[in-house]
């Protein structure tokens, strides 16, 4: 059985990234995450991640430009690793399409924030992304 790629976007705006907050399953509703979804077969996980962003976000496919990599691939069970990317909206304003609420968050409030068990393992990576000017 292939490994379900699951891929995140820390989409950044000056120094600060965006959060959705998750409406289902019942365990994670309320808690905060980075915005993306699964990779579909045939689809590149860039494609996959601009395909799940527009769908969440309400912005168009093309202005969403995947970079790098952020942090380690988190391995959620033993079929499905997350994996994030940092993003950069180039129009568009987000909207939260599948998820309760966005918000902006700075580095220094990342901490403060009541994340997704898997997405904590990002923070010291969204850190030091967001205090590098």
């Amino acid at each position: 059985m292939q490994n379900q790629i699951v891929v995140a976007g820390a989409v950044i705006s000056g120094s600060a990234v965006l959060l959705a907050q998750r409406c289902r399953p019942p365990e994670l509703a309320g808690r905060w995450e980075l915005p993306g979804g699964k990779v579909m077969v045939d689809e590149t996980e860039p494609h996959a991640l601009a395909r799940e962003l527009a769908e969440e976000l309400g912005v168009d496919v093309d202005a969403v430009a995947v970079g790098e990599r952020l942090g380690a691939d988190i391995p959620l069970n033993e079929t499905t690793t997350l994996r994030a990317y940092q993003v950069t909206l180039l129009r568009g304003e987000p909207h939260p399409h599948d998820h309760r609420a966005l918000r902006w968050v700075t580095a220094a409030d990342l901490h403060d924030v009541d994340w997704v068990p898997a997405d904590r393992e990002w923070l010291p990576a969204l850190a030091r992304m967001l205090e590098t000017p």
